[in-house]
């Protein structure tokens, strides 16, 4: 499928049919996610993928009871982490000859205060967003970024350390509904040029 098409039949699936992803396919479509670009490629995010039912049940009630929740065959929590030095030095070791770029990114981080930290993540997780709902849509499944669940409570139901912020989820599966008419602002609208 050529990506233009991508691009326009994919949407965000509300209902899912609940069939099971097979493995293949979903590692497939984590590693176009693990590629995904981020700044000074530092990748701070951690990306759950809750399969397990009963915890996707639990987190329903947190997702404004949204049923995609418990009908995809696989839920991404895509979480900001919060805490980048320890992935700075990791990357550090990954890259021969590298103190200038090293020196430049420990620049930056001590720049941010924990705050900026976490919305310097949050930024980076939506370009990981992307890969995975055209990636989903390269692989013939559907997906449905969603902002609409509590953060907090997330976060207690996963038990996550207090570094990880549950920013933005994924369901992922295949689809029981059908697309709506995509409906889109007219490109005078939303390109200005100067």
């Amino acid at each position: 499928m050529e990506f233009k098409d991508i691009v326009m039949l994919r949407y965000a699936t509300k209902k899912f049919d609940g069939k099971k992803i097979p493995d293949a396919k979903i590692n497939e479509l984590l590693e176009m996610i693990r590629f995904s670009a981020s700044s000074l490629n530092l990748q701070p995010w951690v990306i759950y993928v809750v399969t397990d039912k009963a915890l996707r049940e639990s987190m329903k009630a947190s997702s404004w009871n949204q049923e995609q929740i418990t009908t995809c065959s696989h839920l991404l929590v895509f979480c900001a982490d919060k805490d980048i030095q320890p992935r700075i030095d990791k990357l550090a070791k990954m890259i021969p000859d590298s103190k200038a770029y090293v020196d430049m990114m420990n620049g930056v981080a001590s720049r941010m205060d924990e705050e900026q930290k976490l919305i310097w993540a949050q930024k980076q997780i939506y370009i990981a967003l992307g890969n995975a709902i055209n990636g989903a849509k390269s692989l013939g499944l559907d997906s449905c970024p969603m902002e609409g669940f509590s953060s907090e409570d997330y976060a207690k139901l996963m038990k996550l350390p207090n570094n990880l912020v549950p920013t933005v989820i994924c369901p992922v599966g295949y689809p029981a509904d059908k697309p709506r008419p995509k409906l889109r602002f007219e490109k005078e609208y939303v390109f200005r040029y100067l």
